[in-house]
């Protein structure tokens, strides 16, 4: 296989899996607002910090309200992690390794695009919102099943299974990060019983909360929220999780071993660590060394075969 072809494929699984996270974050961010009392103010500005774009995104927008954020992180073709430019970028690698994907495949991830540019007033208004997000969310998950039941589980695949795992594990760091660190302002002793709602929404984000009752049989709470995200071996969008399957299947390709090595060092140091008994800023220092760690493992990927 091309190094060309294979980081194409890569890149597609990345964007694809970029995409339907960050729709996820937005719906529940959405959905959170009809949960808190009308004295709670909700914050939209810790959704720009989940990727990291803040400087760029006060170049363009004054004030981090709910309209500029929503557009920022789903229609500004400027934000290069937006859902339309995610989407964009997953269908032009698609469109370049069409001889070795299955057409129905190609045309779903096509149709996904263009319904995403027609529904682009929808995502942005409150009432239609959350029905459009849901769209981009099942169109990728049925792309995901149509390429595992369609496509030949050789290298490519290899490769877009690596993409979709190292980008998921990315994602589940940033939004523990930033969740954690509170959405909301300080909370009195009457409004603290929202707090177990903020925990409900990282789950959700995630699809994660069926998941989560079914293996803690307990109320939400922090310390075991994170323990499920962070180091649930069975759960598939944990950190514990994607590192395990990015060695998997880098395990199947030639050439490996240094591609392997960072992520041994990560996976030692995730499952030695107790996230649920760190404090908000010992917890961030641990997130920075796993993202830290993510970044490396992409590093020696590209380093090795693309």
């Amino acid at each position: 296989m091309l190094s060309r072809v294979a980081s194409n494929i890569f890149w597609m699984g990345r964007y694809l899996e970029r995409a339907e996270n960050t729709a996820r974050v937005i719906n529940v961010n959405s959905h959170l607002l009809m949960d808190l009392p009308r004295t709670v103010k909700l914050g939209w500005e810790p959704i720009i910090d989940i990727l990291s774009v803040r400087e760029d995104f006060y170049e363009n927008y004054e004030e981090a309200d709910e309209h500029s954020v929503v557009k920022y992180m789903v229609t500004d073709k400027n934000n290069p992690s937006s859902i339309i430019s995610s989407l964009t970028m997953a269908r032009e690698n698609a469109r370049t390794i069409r001889e070795i994907l299955p057409t129905e495949t190609w045309e779903q991830i096509n149709s996904l695009y263009l319904s995403a540019m027609q529904n682009r007033a929808s995502m942005l208004g409150r009432r239609h919102r959350y029905e459009a997000l849901g769209d981009v969310i099942r169109s990728n998950q049925t792309i995901t099943g149509m390429l595992s039941g369609t496509m030949t589980q050789d290298e490519g695949y290899a490769f877009l299974r690596i993409g979709r795992n190292l980008e998921r594990g990315d994602m589940t760091t940033r939004i523990i990060d930033v969740r954690s660190a509170t959405l909301l302002p300080e909370l009195d002793t009457e409004q603290s019983a929202f707090e177990n709602i903020q925990w409900m929404g990282v789950l959700k984000s995630m699809s994660a909360y069926q998941m989560y009752r079914r293996e803690m049989r307990l109320r939400i709470n922090r310390a075991d929220v994170l323990k499920f995200l962070l180091q649930e071996p069975r759960f598939p969008r944990s950190l514990s999780h994607t590192l395990k399957q990015v060695k998997a299947l880098l395990q199947e390709l030639p050439h490996h071993s240094s591609a392997i090595e960072p992520i041994d060092k990560l996976q030692s140091k995730l499952l030695k660590a107790k996230p649920q008994s760190l404090k908000q800023d010992s917890l961030h220092e641990f997130i920075d060394e796993m993202q830290l760690g993510l970044i490396k493992i992409a590093e020696e990927i590209n380093e090795t075969y693309f």
